[in-house]
C-alpha cells in the first residue's frame, strides 16, 4: 500500500504516533478557540501600545521568561498558568528593582508584603497597584496551596457561590493578572522610553 509523503511510520521507542498525526492534533488545537486567541493577543498588543513596549525587566532571565510565558499562556487560554506566572513575575520584578537600584537592602528571602510596602514607600507603585497586587496574590494562593471546598477562595466554591463556570472565573482572573502586571511594567521606573538621552 502506497503512503503519502510525510505519512511514513515514525520509528520511536516511546511512541507509535506518526509526526503527521501529531501535526493534525496540533492544527486542531490551534483551531480551537482561534477567535479567543486572536482577541487575547490583540489585547496584549494594545496593552503594549498603551504601556510602552520598551521596559527594563529587573530580575534577569526568571522575570523575562515569566513574562514571555505568561503572555503565551494567556493567549493560548492557559489561565491557571497565567495567574501563577504573573504573580511570580511581579514579585521578582519589584524585589529585583529595589535591590538592583540600590534603593533598599533586602534580605535574601523577602516576603512579598514587605516588598510591596517598600515599593509603596519609594513611589515605585501606588496604593491602587498595591491593592491589585494583593488581589493577585489572593488569586494565586488557592491555585498553589490546597483549599478545601469550604474555603471561599477554593475555585469550586467560587463557582458554586457565583453560579459561573470555573473556566469563566479562571479566564477573568487571568485577564486581571495580565492587566495588572502589564500596568506595573509600564510604570515610569521600568520604562526605557521615559529616559531622556544626555
Amino acid at each position: 500500500m502506497a503512503t503519502e509523503p510525510g505519512d511514513e511510520v515514525q520509528e520511536d521507542l516511546l511512541s507509535s504516533v506518526t509526526d503527521i498525526s501529531l501535526v493534525r492534533h496540533l492544527l486542531a488545537d490551534l483551531h480551537d478557540d482561534l477567535l479567543g486567541k486572536i482577541q487575547r493577543f490583540r489585547f496584549l498588543n494594545d496593552l503594549g501600545e498603551r504601556d510602552g513596549r520598551q521596559s527594563m525587566l529587573f530580575g534577569g532571565q526568571l522575570v523575562y521568561n515569566a513574562w514571555m510565558e505568561a503572555r503565551s499562556s494567556f493567549v493560548h487560554g492557559n489561565y491557571v498558568a497565567t495567574v501563577l506566572l504573573c504573580q511570580s513575575l511581579v514579585e521578582n520584578l519589584l524585589a529585583a528593582f529595589l535591590h538592583g537600584g540600590l534603593l533598599e537592602t533586602l534580605p535574601n528571602r523577602v516576603r512579598f508584603d514587605e516588598t510591596l510596602q517598600r515599593c509603596l514607600a519609594t513611589n515605585v507603585i501606588d496604593e491602587q497597584d498595591q491593592a491589585d497586587l494583593k488581589q493577585l496574590v489572593d488569586l494565586r494562593n488557592p491555585l498553589t496551596h490546597f483549599r478545601s471546598v469550604d474555603d471561599e477562595r477554593n475555585l469550586d466554591r467560587r463557582s458554586i457561590t457565583t453560579g459561573r463556570y470555573a473556566s469563566d472565573i479562571l479566564s477573568r482572573d487571568a485577564w486581571f493578572a495580565i492587566s495588572v502586571v502589564s500596568r506595573v511594567i509600564g510604570k515610569a521606573p521600568f520604562r526605557l522610553d521615559d529616559v531622556t538621552a544626555v
